[in-house]
């Protein structure tokens, strides 16, 4: 990069190291491997998977810091083989997909008196253990690596398995409606498009190909996309109409690549970044064009924004450093911000010594008002359509919402409602029984009527 003076909005953002009592403690991670981030945020939890028989998962609060107990707090355990990979649901905080080593996804629904830690951090029973899933999404034949929830699209789900296929689900109708199974390689990553009509997917094999999303028909690639051996990890750059992979070089230098989703021919920009051994994460924050680069392993966070014109990447001081590893790291929805602080993101960082750390993001402001220039509208809790329109051909951006507390006021929007097997059972022997008692009142008092339904 160069030494030229550039103006940013974003020029001075900080993060402080978090302190013992804002963070999450207590608990014995899983010890699997692989490509997933480890640990999946909404705005309102965070969730994790869990050492121990059945895949147990760590569904936190992130109103609620404290030390996790097993055996005392609430967890989520279902599967019967460990977990890989959670996706929650963009639309619905208290919903979830986990991916897991016996084959099946699973979707949850996190109760509303949800509280594995009390309000003074201590480890606390609410409620028993949620161990009945709304549905099972079941079709692949080895374990499930990775999910991925559609950005505008209602229910619907993207995910990889050992069995060399993705699939994209309805999860409203439990059924698969598209498959690619063309590449016999396992898959380091699968991403969707800023508007979800498109899908990349990276493999061992180095080869990027971009799938459409409704058919699975391979409509571009990018062959060796990254020379060296590490997890190649993808992001759509919004609609910027460009495309960045992360990987490591020939001689294992861990590099950025910048490429224009019209010419894959070869990269726009090449940005080298150290020569450390772990896979890097990109988290891209698409309103605000700004790119956090984390690595498993690494202590150091780098932030940089991205402009859409060369040289496309400008780092920003010098992130965020510490001497705790990482071990997976994502980013918590935009609404969930503390945005009158200008908290302008918030990473949770797991590691393995340290437990859950909340990395907040600040731009220094000395109004305390709300600051719209860098807090543009952000994806919102609401689908633009459904996965039959989409399927059907349409195509639309998430929607959006403000982020100004001032303005938010009646925007909540109305969510469709799961249900389990159990809850619609009960549902229905309390109608039975509610009928079985009018009937009674109505032979009580002599008044004829028809039971024949």
């Amino acid at each position: 990069m160069g030494f030229s003076i550039r103006t940013s909005k974003f020029r001075h953002v900080f993060c402080d190291q978090p302190k013992p009592e804002q963070c999450w403690t207590g608990f014995r991670l899983s010890t699997v491997t692989g490509d997933q981030q480890y640990i999946k945020a909404s705005s309102k939890y965070f969730a994790t998977a869990l050492a121990g028989g059945g895949g147990p998962i760590m569904v936190g609060r992130l109103d609620r810091p404290g030390r996790f107990k097993f055996g005392v707090s609430q967890v989520v355990q279902g599967h019967t083989g460990s977990v890989l990979d959670i996706e929650f649901n963009p639309f619905d905080d208290s919903m979830f997909a986990s991916a897991s080593e016996d084959t099946t996804i699973k979707i949850w629904a996190i109760p509303e008196d949800w509280e594995p830690t009390d309000g003074r951090g201590h480890a606390c029973q609410s409620g028993p253990n949620l161990s009945e899933s709304l549905l099972d999404l079941v079709g692949h034949r080895k374990k499930v690596t990775l999910l991925r929830y559609h950005p505008s699209a209602s229910n619907t789900l993207l995910s990889t398995s050992a069995d060399y296929s993705v699939k994209v689900w309805d999860v409203e109708k439990n059924e698969c409606v598209t498959s690619f199974e063309e590449v016999q390689d396992l898959y380091q990553d699968i991403v969707w498009d800023f508007r979800g009509d498109a899908i990349a997917t990276s493999n061992k094999d180095k080869t990027v190909r971009f799938l459409d999303g409704r058919t699975g028909s391979v409509t571009d690639s990018i062959v060796t996309a990254h020379e060296g051996s590490k997890s190649v990890k993808l992001q759509f750059l919004g609609d910027s109409g460009k495309f960045m992979s992360v990987g490591a070089s020939k001689i294992s230098s861990r590099e950025i690549k910048i490429w224009d989703l019209k010419k894959t021919s070869s990269p726009l920009h090449t940005e080298t970044v150290d020569t450390a051994a772990g896979a890097m994460i990109p988290l891209y924050d698409n309103d605000t064009k700004v790119l956090y680069l984390c690595g498993k392993g690494d202590g150091q966070i780098r932030v940089y924004e991205f402009e859409n014109k060369a040289p496309f990447l400008h780092k920003l001081n010098d992130g965020f450093r510490s001497t705790t590893s990482t071990k997976g790291v994502c980013l918590v929805p935009k609404r969930g911000l503390q945005v009158m602080k200008h908290e302008t993101a918030r990473l949770m960082k797991l590691t393995n010594s340290a437990g859950i750390q909340p990395l907040s993001f600040f731009v220094p402001r000395k109004s305390d008002a709300f600051q719209d220039d860098i807090f543009p509208d952000a994806p919102a809790a609401a689908p633009a359509h459904t996965c039959d329109q989409w399927m059907a051909g349409s195509s639309k951006d998430p929607a959006t919402m403000p982020l100004n507390p001032a303005l938010q006021g009646g925007q909540a929007a109305k969510k469709k409602t799961l249900k389990t097997v159990s809850q619609l059972s009960k549902e229905l022997d309390d109608a039975h029984k509610r009928i079985e008692y009018l009937e009674g009142k109505l032979r009580a008092s002599n008044i004829a009527f028809d039971s024949g339904l």
